[in-house]
This record gives structure tokens, C-alpha cells and sequence, in this order.
């Protein structure tokens, strides 16, 4: 299992990564590369077990602050093809990166918490 969760760290690190590339070309580009980059070295020290389940926890409700502060009014999809060509699709793409991001935090959470439980 410990390998299983390594892997996920290392994946999801390279995800929020290239998340991080793509945001260069966003109007609010600083924001979300601050946004992304956080997860990203969320992941790191996970893989380094250096962070506690608090901090996990904590970028958990924010990431999910994120997805109910950018989902859109009437949400389009996320469409790649159609670029930036809405503001729905851009906040539905931004909106939906979030949760991901809060959910893997909550995976940190929860596997930090439950490893720190079994050593005691």
C-alpha cells in the first residue's frame, strides 16, 4: 500500500506541475499558479512525509472554498477545444481543478492521519 500512495504523490506532483505550465496563457495566470503550486509541493511533502494531517485538512476546505467560489452560473462543460471561449468553461475548468486538488488533499489527510494512528 505504501508503495501505491508513493506513486500517487509522485503523479499527482507531476499533474499539479503540469497544471502549473498551462496556466500561463490564463488571464489570472499568478493566482492559479500560486494555487497549483501549492498542491504540487503538497505532494512533495507527503512523498517526504513532512507535513502533519492539519495541513492537509486545511488545504482541503480551502481548495473546496475555490470550487463553490468559482463554479459557474450556468455551467458548459470544459471543452478544450473551444479554448477560453466562455466564462462559464474557464470557471467550470478552474472550478472543477479545484476539487481535484481538494480531494487529493484529502487523501494526504486521511492516509498521514491514519499512518500517525498506527504508530502510537
Amino acid at each position: 500500500m505504501e508503495t501505491f500512495f508513493k506513486i500517487f504523490a509522485v503523479v499527482f506532483a507531476l499533474l499539479f506541475g503540469y497544471a502549473i505550465v498551462v496556466q500561463f496563457n490564463d488571464p489570472d495566470a499568478i493566482k492559479w499558479i500560486l494555487f497549483y503550486l501549492a498542491a504540487a509541493v503538497a505532494s512533495i511533502l507527503f512523498l517526504l512525509k513532512k507535513l502533519k494531517p492539519i495541513i492537509f485538512f486545511l488545504l482541503t476546505i480551502f481548495f473546496l472554498v475555490l470550487f463553490f467560489m468559482y463554479w459557474p452560473e450556468t455551467y458548459e462543460g470544459v471543452r478544450l477545444d473551444q479554448g477560453m471561449k466562455t466564462v462559464n468553461i474557464e470557471e467550470g475548468r478552474e472550478s472543477l481543478g479545484s476539487l481535484i486538488a481538494a480531494v487529493v488533499m484529502l487523501v494526504y489527510g486521511l492516509r498521514t492521519r491514519f499512518l500517525n494512528k498506527s504508530k502510537i
